[in-house]
């Protein structure tokens, strides 16, 4: 059996290879790992998860010195070539990690790593163009099985003048070593949550639309609330709610013109020196041939087992599959995808993706941060009978205010009979609450026999609060 891995850099990838690399010289004859990664090591790295976290660092270094009362003297400016150069310095480190790992795979009997373009001619048949997608096929590979783990790309959005104006997107930014003085952002989502404060850090003013009421869909109103309320007060961005775009133009002196519709207020015109445009990704699978294995990429190609609906033998874990797009449901993602083509292979049933909600968003420059674990409280109503929902403002909490950080809140879900389901946190040090929060709610813990055992003065005093509160409703 030849398996072949497109994408073997990345997160999905190195996961898959991982699940299927003790496997070859029994189950798997050929292991062919495929990636034209230059430097190579994967989106997360590159241009994702890793390198946005430096720059956000180096933001929320400044925010927290120029907004504590404490401290006297002007606030340091962001040093843009010194910031890019140590997190570009850092990237390469984890990149060569990455890389050396995938190397090190290949170095076993029956593994090989080729750096390559790879594109599918049919489901069970891959093309390889060493010299560039540009070029002719330098080699071809029969596949009886294929892991597409290509990530994802920037989602361009079809508005008219979008291709007559210059812009900058999340990639650009980490890479800048010069701002403009302003900019108008499209796109509020985890993308543009995370790239606004550091903008806005870096001295430049911002003009954010927004389509909804607030944003963070899929949280209670009062998270969305609470960001708006932070962004605006704290870091100076103007939002314009429940505005949409119309049409994108250039300015007579290089700038960007757009033109949008502002519910209430009518047509509203904003002019800056740079679009940023955070609208989020989508599956990279352009020039990959899925038409030729019969595939259309449209929302739910993939099956949660990540093998694809029209071509049992192709499997697309991670970002490509359009699911959740983040990093650790693509190693989850890429391990089941492993597991499945052996299922496959066997004649047995192929297992689903279980997901659990469990992400971070590095919001307010990583100072409050966005966490949700399993069930919000709007969820739980819909799934369980009469849930108990626990709130609690940072405010209230006096360990917030010794760390000057008093700005947030919490919520607690939890079952009639006592289950925790589901975690919110918008507030100082939520990100390091997701991971004990992720194991009670997956482990389906009981909130009256979780310890009560923080130590003062810390963060997850908050924690203690809400299991608390939904103990005293329980009793």
């Amino acid at each position: 059996m030849h398996v072949v891995i497109i994408g073997a850099y990345g997160s999905a990838g190195v996961a898959v290879a991982d699940g299927l690399v003790d496997h070859v010289g029994g189950e798997i004859d050929r292991l062919t790992l495929v990636d034209d990664g230059e430097p190579g090591g994967g989106l997360c790295i590159l241009r994702g998860c890793m390198p946005s976290k430096e720059v956000l660092s180096a933001a929320a270094h400044r925010y927290q010195a120029r907004t504590d009362h404490r401290l006297d003297g002007p606030a340091h400016e962001m040093d843009l070539d010194s910031i890019v150069d140590t997190k570009d310095d850092h990237v390469l480190g984890f990149a060569e990690h990455r890389r050396g790992h995938v190397h090190d795979l290949a170095e076993r009997s029956g593994v090989e790593f080729v750096h390559a373009t790879a594109r599918l001619d049919g489901a069970d048949r891959v093309e390889l163009f060493e010299d560039g997608p540009d070029g002719e096929p330098t080699r071809a590979l029969d596949a009886d099985y294929v892991a597409v783990c290509t990530g994802s790309t920037v989602n361009v959005p079809d508005l008219p003048g979008v291709d007559d104006v210059d812009y900058m997107d999340s990639a650009d930014v980490l890479d800048a070593t010069d701002l403009p003085d302003s900019g108008v952002v499209m796109g509020f989502g985890y993308v543009g949550l995370e790239m606004v404060p550091y903008l806005a850090e870096a001295g430049v003013d911002l003009t954010v639309i927004e389509h909804d009421d607030r944003p963070l869909d899929d949280a209670p109103p009062a998270f969305g609330d609470e960001i708006l309320e932070c962004y605006r007060e704290e870091f100076g961005v103007e939002i314009l709610t429940n505005t949409d775009e119309k049409r994108l133009e250039p300015t007579d002196d290089g700038g960007v013109r757009l033109t949008c519709e502002e519910a209430g207020v009518g047509e509203r015109v904003v002019e800056a020196e740079e679009l940023f445009l955070f609208t989020g990704r989508r599956p990279n699978v352009d020039g990959l041939g899925l038409e030729s294995a019969g595939i259309d990429a449209q929302p739910g190609f993939v099956e949660d087992t990540m093998q694809a609906a029209d071509a049992e033998t192709l499997f697309f874990p991670g970002d490509v599959n359009g699911k959740e797009p983040l990093l650790h449901i693509a190693k989850e993602q890429g391990q089941l995808a492993a597991e499945n083509v052996l299922a496959h292979a066997r004649g047995e049933a192929l297992e689903s993706y279980e997901f659990t909600p469990h992400r971070v968003m590095f919001t307010a420059a990583g100072v409050y941060p966005y966490v949700r674990v399993g069930h919000t409280a709007e969820t739980a109503r819909e799934a369980l009978d009469d849930p108990i929902v626990t709130r609690r403002l940072a405010a209230d909490d006096g360990v917030f205010k010794t760390k000057d950080a008093p700005r947030g809140l919490a919520e607690l879900v939890v079952a009639r009979d006592g289950t925790v389901v589901g975690y919110q946190g918008l507030h100082y040090h939520a990100d390091v609450m997701a991971k004990t929060m992720q194991v009670i709610v997956e482990m389906g813990l009981d909130a009256r026999e979780i310890p009560d055992r923080a130590f003062h003065p810390t963060t997850p005093e908050i924690l203690d609060g809400l299991l608390r509160d939904a103990t005293d409703e329980l009793d």
